[in-house]
């Protein structure tokens, strides 16, 4: 018999399948929600079903939205010239904290992983095809994760998009601001040197 009350050990186990957080992560979060006010522990229940029932895909670049289109895509100050394709709305959201780029979006809804069984026709690629040959794109940026699967992805999108004629750019890799080259790995070295610049 298990020592404590079965709705505690329910909801640490459904908080262990969260990304990032383990069993002693989980049981603090579910100890500090039992200690929380009634109206805070709703308030966080209310807003994980609204997430479930109130979002959905945009019908234009796959990003999370409440409505048919998301804030980007129906934002008319946008760069339409630009179209920076990422792999998941999360890496979407990461770039717009930035502030620094003011052009438009498409999400990919993953990246290709044969071994993992995720290949192109798991991808919106078929959707990215046809904005570009309908929407005014110049530029299209390749925002893929800098690992195996997303250099995969890249090479299969900048392929694709070799016959249309559009400059396709890659995300610049390398070494971070304030690091020392010391602790770079070779890797990011050997990228920052392909990525060089004139000043």
């Amino acid at each position: 018999m298990s020592r404590y009350a079965p709705t505690l050990v329910r909801l640490v186990g459904e908080l262990v399948r969260l990304p990032g957080i383990g069993p002693k992560g989980a049981q603090r979060l579910t100890f500090h929600l039992l200690k929380a006010p009634k109206e805070e522990a709703l308030a966080l229940a209310q807003a994980i079903i609204d997430l479930k029932e109130r979002t959905q895909s945009c019908a234009v670049c796959h990003n999370i939205s409440e409505d048919e289109r998301c804030n980007v895509c129906a934002d008319p100050v946008r760069d339409e010239s630009l179209l920076c394709v990422v792999e998941e709305a999360n890496d979407l959201w990461a770039i717009e904290k930035t502030g620094s780029f003011k052009g438009k979006y498409h999400v990919l809804g993953g990246s290709l992983s044969p071994l993992d069984g995720r290949g192109p026709e798991r991808l919106t690629a078929k959707s990215l095809l046809h904005r570009l040959e309908t929407e005014g794109v110049k530029e299209v940026i390749l925002a893929t994760n800098p690992n195996v699967e997303g250099e995969a992805t890249a090479m299969y999108l900048s392929r694709l998009l070799k016959p249309l004629a559009l400059r396709v750019t890659r995300l610049a890799r390398g070494l971070p601001m304030g690091g020392d080259l010391e602790y770079a790995d070779e890797v990011t070295l050997s990228k920052a040197l392909e990525g060089r610049r004139e000043v």
